[in-house]
């Protein structure tokens, strides 16, 4: 069993503590914490730091945790420039990074990133696609829907061989079939709850086995609240996720209420397939991560 913690990106003032952030990461480091996550939020009310620079901030501040995203909206960025950052990111961390991707859905302000909705599945498999061989290939002549290159170089490569893992999000059947085919590793979404997760994790181990495939990771994002008052924790956790999705309803997505509590509803997410956990607080996330620590992570197997 590995655990994640979500790198804190939400600074309620608007304003990023360095110190505070590197203080944070080390702690999460000596805790042992396999590795620290971030989320793509690119528009919205919250202040949310940018995933790419926020990673590599902590790949400066860290030497063995491992730092990933959960997940790019592919379709909204140019792969040709996301191929490079990545790698880059791939470089400066020494091979520590694990990149998430996901469609994002058709709910999204388009005009704002000088696309469109026709297409979308198609844009994020040829943006996968183009990744793949930029950070593989020594040139690539590529004749797509949507890009062309003719005899096009791009170095240095990522450090690690052939790339970074490339963990695919997504819920409906459709999003699952393409992650067996073409991802590295699974992640469920923290909006959904346990129950929707062990169906999503069913459907991905059948398809697993009639692929023939072994290797393939599988993760769970927990929004997560440990209080000795159960009720206050959530409350607390409802306030988050009421401001992170701009809407009430997501209460029953959390696990939150005392330790035990938290370990109880942990083991069904664990039950349910996951081999990684990602724990994200909304509030107060280092002395959070103290308590998951200490706490809860020693319970679980």
């Amino acid at each position: 069993m590995r655990f994640g913690i979500s790198i804190p990106q939400f600074f309620a003032d608007g304003e990023f503590d360095p110190a505070g952030f590197r203080a944070f990461l080390r702690r999460a480091e000596e805790l042992g914490f396999d590795s620290g996550w971030t989320q793509e939020q690119v528009l919205g009310t919250m202040p949310h730091l940018s995933p790419i620079e926020i990673m590599t901030y902590a790949a400066a501040c860290t030497e063995r945790i491992r730092l990933g995203c959960a997940v790019f909206v592919t379709p909204l960025h140019n792969p040709v420039h996301l191929a490079k950052q990545l790698s880059t990111l791939d470089q400066l961390s020494r091979g520590r990074l694990d990149v998430g991707v996901g469609t994002g859905g058709k709910a999204r302000a388009f005009g704002a990133f000088g696309i469109g909705a026709e297409g979308l599945v198609s844009r994020f498999t040829e943006g996968l696609r183009l990744m793949r061989e930029l950070w593989t290939r020594p040139e690539v002549t590529f004749d797509g829907r949507f890009w062309q290159l003719e005899n096009a170089s791009m170095e240095p490569k990522p450090f690690q061989k052939p790339g970074p893992p490339v963990w695919f999000g997504g819920s409906h059947p459709n999003a699952l079939a393409r992650a067996i085919r073409l991802g590295d590793g699974f992640f469920g979404a923290g909006s959904s709850t346990t129950a929707k997760f062990a169906d999503q994790v069913k459907l991905l181990r059948a398809g697993l086995a009639e692929a023939g495939r072994r290797d393939f990771p599988i993760a769970k994002r927990v929004y997560i609240a440990v209080d000795d008052d159960a009720a206050r924790a959530r409350t607390r956790i409802a306030d988050g996720l009421a401001e992170l999705y701009g809407s009430r309803g997501f209460e029953d997505v959390a696990v939150a209420g005392t330790a035990k509590d938290c370990v109880d509803g942990l083991r069904e997410v664990v039950d349910a397939g996951a081999e990684l956990i990602l724990f994200t607080p909304l509030f107060d996330q280092a002395e959070q991560m103290e308590r998951l620590a200490a706490e809860i992570m020693p319970q679980l197997p």
